[in-house]
Formats: C-alpha cells, structure tokens, sequence
C-alpha cells in the first residue's frame, strides 16, 4: 500500500497560484502557434507606436513648432527601417532554427567579447522595455484619471508583479492571457486610423498653426538637423522587440522556423501600419498638446489623435481605444518576460552567469529569470519615480547595439556558410547591419546627455561581471576534476551529538551518531549551571558509553562555545573529518513551528568557512 504524504501548506499556496506543475514529456504541448505567438512576442513592438511619435513630437516641439512638419518624414524613415530589419531577422530565423539570438549569432560568428557585448545590450534593454511599457501605459490610465498621477510608481509596480505572475503560471496560460489586449488594440487602432483617415477628407478642421522654421544661418541648419536626428533616435523606440521572435524560436510549434517567421512579418506589417497612421493624424490635429507627463493637464498623443478621430473626448470609442492602449502598454512587458529568462538561460549555460538561471521550474519556464527581471524592473520605476520622459533617453541603444553586432555576425555567417542563396542573404543583413550601425551612432550621439551614458557605461560593467563569473566557474570546474587514479585520502572522524536537554529527540539522534564510523562524544552547552546536574543525571540514566563534553558559556551564547571547540579539536587534528548532529524538532502544522527553536540553520552558517566539518539535523516529528 502506497503513503501519499500530505502537501505543506506553502505547497498548496503555490499551486493555488500557479497551477499544477507540467511534466517534462508536455513541453511540446506548451508551445505556440502564430496566433498566439504574436501577443507573447510582438506586444512590445506594437505597443511602442503608443508613444513613439510621441517622443518624436516631444523633440521636435524643443526647437520650433515649425519643426514638427518633419515629424510625418522622419517616421517613414523609421517605417523604412522597421521592414529592412525586420526582413534580417527573418534570415536570422531560417539560419538558426533553434533560436537566434544577438547573443548566439555575434557569439558563434564573432566572438566571446561581440557574443557578450551583445547579451549585455540585450539584458539592459529587456529590464528598459518592462520600465517603459508599464510606465507607458500606467500614464495612458492617467490620461483618463489623472488624479492618479500621483501614484505612478505604486500603479507600476502592481503592473510589474502582475505580468511577472501571469508569466510564472506558463508559457501557454500567459499567451492566452495576453492575447485579448494584443487583437484588441491592433483592432482598436485600425478603427481609430479609418475612422481619422475618413474625418480628415471629409471635414473641414484648421490646420496646426505652425511658427516659421528659422531656416537663416548656418547655425540654424546644424541645430535643425540635430533636432531631426535627436527626434528620429527618439522615434526608434518603435523598432525594440523585433528581435524577440528570433529569440524564441524554440517557443513555437513545428515547423517552428516557419512559424517564427510569419509572426515576425505580422508584426512588422502590423507595426508599420499603426505607426504611419497614428503619425499622420497628429499632423492632422489643430491644437496638438505636448506637455511634460508629469503636468496635471497631460493627455497622450494617442490620445488626442483618438479624440480628433472619434470627434468627442465623451465618446466611448476614445474610452475603447485607452483602455487596449493601456492593456498592451502594460501587458507589452511580456515580450521582455518571455526573452530575459530564455536569454539569462543561455548565457548561464555557457557559464557567465548564475547556473541556477538555467533552471526550468515545475511550470516549464525560468521562474528565477522572470524573478530577477521584475526586481531590476521594478527598482528603476522607483529610481526614476515612473516617470515616462525619464525611461526613454536610456531606451533603444541597447537593442541597436544588439541589433548591429547580430547582423554583421550574420553577414560573417553567410560568407562562411555560403548555403542556397547566401548572395540574396549577405546583402540583407549587410544593409541591416550598416543601417543599425549608423542608427546607433545617431542614438549615442543624441541621447548621450540625456542618460544614454548610462547605458554605455553599463556595457563594459556587464562584460566585466560576465568574465568575473566565467573566470570562477572554470575555476571551480578545475578544482573538483578528477584525475585518472583519483587519491581519496582516510582521515579520522570524530562526531558530535549536540545535547541541549535530554529527551526522545535526542536518543533518536543519538542512535543515528553512533551508527556513525569514529569516536563520539556528546556535547552540552551550559546556559544554566542550575540544570546541569539533572541533565549529567538523566545522561546518565540512558546508558550509554558516549561521554558528555560539558562546554561553558559565559555569554549565554549557544554557538560560540561550540565553534571554539570545534577549532580546538581541529587545531590538535586538522584532517580528522568533524560531522556536528544536531535534533531538529519538526512539527505537522505551520503555525506551530513559530514555537521551536532551530538553531540548526545558524550552525550550519557558522561552520561553513570550515573546512572538514558537516552538520547533520535528524529530525523528528511531533503531531
């Protein structure tokens, strides 16, 4: 007959929250299909054309309000750029059918540093894409309640723990889960894009008054066309996340480069069209308002190109359209959640980061990557307190920095593999990589002082720790190497049983130490020089042959004591192998175990410096 043991209480809490656990053998079942791959890996990339004209605007606005007439030809060139680097990564995708990753492809086409370089960018621009996403779309709730402005970052990070808990639940649940918002906003968009299209040839409404672009001077053409540059960097946030889908290859179903690929050019289709068309309706609103986000009359440009589409800011269609765009903001976090964790999987596999990230938890997803993305996540909301304006400058250098080494790693690629169409191939990626190269000298060179600093000074910082860890991994892999004929050598072994009180506990523990091989001794730390009799006594009464070692405490302190005769016995003996057994009392209810006292815990992290000595807790049970 079989004994089913019955769940803690923590247990039964986490599968209340999280599900039951998925076996290994159902991991294909777990995958996706386009249908849902596109809200688990475009989210990110969709959600940006809520605020990338908006950050084209807000650069623009800086110099004149006759600069914003660029505004509509700056995002064509960005429009131009999403589907060239979009048709790379497609390449990418067929090349490496089992996910290719910046980090992969510069790694195995250019090298360790390029490799690590790129998973840098990447980690940084994963933890920038949840801060952003959510504070994006925290400030779209406000445009309709703004007296919540004053609660941006408490408001962030209940959004942060709520995609990373949806995440946590599985690959598959969080699809489900995030693919209403996705279809919903694109759908929303579509509706407001036709609904502005048929407003603006239909009605008659003043155009923008625009101030005259101070065009005299060779002054004014040099800071025209820093403005220009600085608005199109700016606009570029539109373009992170392209790369998600060729990351996560892996995460579709069979055929999963085929698969991976037609998501790849939804989104890129999908993404142009939203963003072309929200840029054109704000060049379309008379009274265009561009106010810092932390200003009590803030609307967002999407917002105000929804009013101007649906006529009234009563209509309930604008009310629609906030609350998908809110949804997606928020839930756009997730293409960052589903690749951070792969990503952090991959770099410590090869051993540059913590090995416990490669881990697959009982849900079949890297549970202490999302884990470690949320905390990074959520201490820079609270650092730059939520606030939108403050996020983007750090934004896109990391993701052009990845995006550059990984289509210069696949035009090598292609001249070493020269595979069926491999000319065709060379010459997308090499445009991609010469377009991504000069966009992110075009970032850096805008964005410096506005905190992309940050980001760069970071890169070397990542590498360094990359390398520091590698360096010990390698370092413990060379120490624990088996020779040939390993020499194990015999030394002494001494045990002891610590004796707090004498009871059924200890004589459990007891029978276990002497089964032990080498001497044994009990030992009994005297708080109390009033109880040391009766003890000595009931000791005594039990019969054994183990002696009692009594050790004084003079600070009634019960580890001290312990460690120094643990030291002494090593001092006389440093090779004799010490085990210290300690009886651990276990009870069945939670709330009960508030009333034991375990110093086992603190032994064991008091004597884990020392070399040759273990510490053994022998539990026993009490109803």
């Amino acid at each position: 007959m079989s004994v089913t043991s019955k769940p803690s209480a923590m247990h039964r809490i986490r599968r209340f929250l999280l599900g039951a656990p998925i076996p290994t053998s159902r991991a294909h079942h777990e995958r996706l299909s386009p249908f849902l791959g596109l809200p688990v890996f475009s989210s990110d990339s969709l959600s940006s054309v809520a605020y990338a004209t908006e950050a084209i605007l807000g650069v623009l606005i800086l110099g004149s309000t006759g600069y914003l007439s660029h505004q509509i030809f700056i995002s064509i060139a960005i429009v131009v750029l999403i589907v060239i680097i979009a048709f790379s990564y497609q390449q990418t995708i067929h090349a490496y059918p089992s996910g290719g990753g910046s980090y992969i492809v510069a790694s195995e086409n250019l090298g360790e540093t390029a490799g690590l370089f790129a998973a840098a960018a990447l980690l940084i621009d994963y933890v920038l894409t949840v801060s952003v996403s959510i504070a994006a779309g925290v400030l779209a709730i406000t445009a309709l309640y703004p007296f919540l402005l004053q609660h941006l970052v408490v408001l962030s990070l209940a959004c942060i723990l709520g995609v990373a808990y949806a995440n946590l639940r599985g690959v598959r649940e969080s699809g489900a889960i995030f693919a209403f918002p996705t279809y919903g906003f694109v759908v929303s968009i579509l509706v407001m894009i036709v609904f502005g299209i048929w407003r603006a040839m239909t009605t008659h409404i003043p155009t923008q008054v625009l101030d005259p672009t101070p065009w005299a001077g060779k002054e004014s053409n040099h800071a025209l066309m820093f403005i220009v540059l600085r608005s199109f960097a700016a606009g570029c946030t539109a373009l992170t996340g392209i790369e998600a889908v060729s990351n996560g290859v892996q995460a579709f179903r069979a055929p999963e480069s085929v698969n991976a690929a037609k998501v790849l050019r939804w989104m890129a289709f999908l993404l142009s069209i939203l963003f072309i068309g929200i840029s054109w309706l704000a060049t379309k609103i008379p009274h265009l308002s561009l106010l810092p986000n932390d200003d009590k009359n803030y609307t967002t440009v999407c917002y105000q190109v929804a009013v101007y589409a649906f006529g009234s800011a009563g209509s309930w269609l604008v009310y629609v359209v906030q609350l998908f765009t809110a949804l997606i903001l928020i839930l756009a976090a997730n293409t960052a959640f589903a690749d951070f964790p792969r990503l952090t999987s991959l770099i410590a596999r090869d051993g540059y980061l913590p090995r416990y990230l490669a881990r697959q938890g009982d849900k079949l997803v890297f549970h202490n990557g999302i884990l470690l993305l949320a905390a990074a996540a959520g201490a820079l909301v609270v650092i730059f307190k939520g606030q939108l304006d403050l996020l983007l400058p750090l934004y896109a250098i990391g993701v052009f920095t990845a995006f550059t080494l990984s289509q210069i790693g696949m035009v090598v690629h292609w001249l070493k593999d020269k595979g069926i169409g491999w000319q065709r191939s060379i010459v997308i990626n090499g445009i991609g990589s010469v377009l991504c190269a000069i966009v992110l000298v075009i970032i850096a060179y805008t964005k410096f002082t506005e905190g992309a600093w940050v980001v760069l000074l970071l890169l070397p910082i990542f590498y360094g720790g990359f390398k520091l860890i590698k360096v010990r991994y390698d370092s413990i892999a060379l120490q624990l190497e088996l020779d040939e004929a390993p020499d194990i050598p015999v030394h002494g072994h001494m045990v002891l049983l610590l004796v707090p009180r004498v009871h059924r506990g200890i004589t459990q523990a007891l029978e276990y130490a002497t089964m032990l091989k080498g001497e044994c001794q009990a030992v009994h730390v005297t708080i109390n020089e009033k109880n040391l009799p009766d003890l000595q006594r009931q000791w005594t009464h039990i019969g054994t042959e183990v002696p009692l070692v009594v050790l004084p405490s003079p600070f009634r302190s019960l580890i001290a004591p312990i460690l120094g005769y643990v030291d002494e016995l090593r001092q006389d003996n440093p090779e004799v192998l010490i085990t210290v057994v300690v009886a651990e009392a276990v009870s069945t209810k939670w709330y009960q175990r508030v009333l034991s006292e375990n110093i086992t815990p603190q032994l064991k992290g008091a004597l884990a410096s020392r070399r040759n000595v273990v510490v053994a807790n022998v539990r026993y049970f009490l109803n």
